[in-house]
């Protein structure tokens, strides 16, 4: 079971840049749910997407892992005869722990579980990739090499399904959308010093970009269709299709 997340209850005296160790395994599941409105919807629209797009004999993969929630959103839904899903995260933690939690699923698609940078990992006969508030982690320099070889790796006709925190063009419309982010998170337990600790372990780690910029990623590397399925102040999801022709 997974513990509360209290690692920035208490004052440091040096915040230090956001790292998925053993310590963040230890509290993800808590983590997450209290800190990004609307996971628990993406996660579930992640194995209703796949259920739709998720094409026989191919295979589907889940790109920044971390406990594989996505993973197994899509092992439960795929219909699809022959599918493979592959499982990666660069955090010898948290693959660790997945494999815990895929042991003790009841699912019956296959699942290669990779300990690896996702950029090295070949994306090939593709049709559905995830990267679920991963790509905001990745250098801003490396997020187009990084798109143009899951859209390489497609299938025609194939998706990608990428959740980001986001920002706004907006200055006055950014700050409202942070002071409700961070409204949600004082509404889930978090103190005013753990919000302004996580904030800052976060600058420079994770560095968000405005929807109009992965909109317009994503037309560069070729995906015919791109929009956002789902929003909740600055976090969002968008799916990206690639022509079937």
């Amino acid at each position: 079971m997974s513990k509360q997340d209290n690692i920035y209850a208490n004052p440091l005296g040096e915040v230090s840049g956001f790292r998925f160790d053993q310590s963040v395994v230890d509290v993800f599941p808590d983590m997450i749910q209290r800190s990004v409105p609307g996971y628990t919807t993406i996660v579930a629209m992640i194995g209703t997407l796949a259920e739709r797009f998720a094409q026989a004999g191919s295979r589907c993969y889940d790109l920044g892992s971390s406990l594989c929630a996505a993973t197994l959103a899509m092992r439960h839904r795929i219909p699809a005869a022959g599918c493979e899903i592959v499982a990666v995260d660069n955090s010898p933690a948290m693959v660790e722990r997945a494999r815990t939690v895929l042991a003790a699923d009841s699912g019956q698609l296959p699942v290669q579980l990779v300990c690896d940078d996702l950029q090295k990992v070949q994306i090939e006969n593709a049709s559905v990739v995830v990267l679920n508030f991963t790509l905001q982690f990745i250098p801003v320099a490396e997020r187009e090499r990084i798109l143009q070889r899951i859209y390489d790796g497609l299938r025609p006709g194939g998706v990608l399904i990428l959740s980001e925190k986001v920002a706004f063009e907006d200055r006055d419309h950014e700050e409202l959308m942070i002071d409700l982010h961070h409204a949600f998170k004082r509404a889930n337990g978090y103190s005013e010093l753990e919000v302004a600790q996580k904030r800052a372990s976060l600058e420079n780690v994770l560095i968000p970009e405005t929807l109009g910029v992965h909109r317009e990623r994503l037309k560069n590397v070729g995906f015919s269709s791109v929009d956002v399925w789902f929003q909740c102040f600055n976090f969002a999801s968008m799916i990206a299709i690639k022509a079937d022709t």
